[in-house]
């Protein structure tokens, strides 16, 4: 599933193709995705001007001068490209075509069709079931080590998973929960409420460099993942952690490999002689 710095990517990507637009069509071409399409799509989007772009979490949100702001999540395999030719013809998948002023298509693919697609009213964001319960944003100002603190009181669960609960932090899916505790030297399987606000200090801003150093790469393409120009992402070969089971480590360079465990039923990565609880 995409994560924090896909999501952003296909965002800043998607922005000079649409925003100051106007959406002149809107081609629905099936009536749901994990979620049933909204039945004013057509009529609340058709002759919309977006005003800007945002993202929350996993989501994309296009703000348009309508009441209601358009939200989309990619799920497992939703793609969102851009498309200049004029003559393209629709494939399979293509479930949302939206056709801006100047004839620019706007696309969402999706094969495995868990991605969502629906409104939210303007200054209903907080109230929405979707984002009612979110933790910060860790590129924030207020993700903190105190503020992080505060939400691991408590938990004796491991802090890999602790990490992946958005109601913790938001968008730090696996990928990047892997790597920013190997680079703070923190084992997965510590439990998060145990971890001293030094180490915190450390681990939120880990998180902030791997999550900033993804997203100037264009995120991570494993299978699904391209970019709104249809380029992959690269930052996979930047990977000092993850999918390196049995590798040697690039921090310590120890006889012991690089480990991989399942946690929730995810696949975890990290040095044992590195991380320590």
């Amino acid at each position: 599933m995409p994560e924090l710095p896909e999501v952003e990517t296909v965002m800043r990507g998607l922005e000079p193709a649409m925003v100051g637009q106007k959406i002149a069509f809107v081609n629905k071409r099936r009536p749901d995705l994990r979620v049933p399409f909204p039945k004013n799509i057509k009529s609340v989007l058709e002759g919309a001007r977006v005003l800007n772009m945002t993202r929350r979490a996993k989501y994309i949100l296009i703000h348009t001068d309508q009441s209601h702001v358009l939200v989309i999540h990619l799920g497992m395999s939703g793609r969102i490209l851009i498309e200049t030719n004029r003559d393209y013809k629709p494939q399979k998948h293509d479930h949302i075509i939206l056709t801006m002023a100047d004839k620019t298509q706007i696309i969402y693919n999706d094969p495995r069709r868990f991605g969502m697609i629906f409104f939210v009213k303007n200054g209903e964001f907080e109230i929405h079931k979707a984002f009612k319960d979110m933790g910060p944003e860790p590129l924030g100002n207020d993700f903190n080590a105190p503020v992080l603190q505060a939400r691991l009181k408590g938990k004796t669960t491991s802090i890999k998973q602790a990490l992946l609960d958005q109601r913790v932090v938001v968008g730090l899916g696996n990928i990047y929960a892997c790597e920013a505790l190997y680079e703070a030297g923190i084992s997965p399987q510590a439990a998060a409420g145990s971890i001293s606000l030094a180490r915190l200090e450390v681990l939120t801003q880990k998180i902030k460099n791997v999550l900033k150093r993804a997203i100037d790469a264009g995120g991570s393409s494993l299978r699904d993942y391209r970019q709104a120009s249809g380029e992959l992402g690269y930052f996979q070969h930047s990977f000092l952690v993850y999918d390196r089971e049995g590798q040697v480590c690039k921090i310590c360079a120890s006889k012991k490999p690089i480990q991989r465990i399942v946690q929730s039923g995810r696949s975890t990565f990290f040095c044992s002689t590195c991380q320590k609880r």
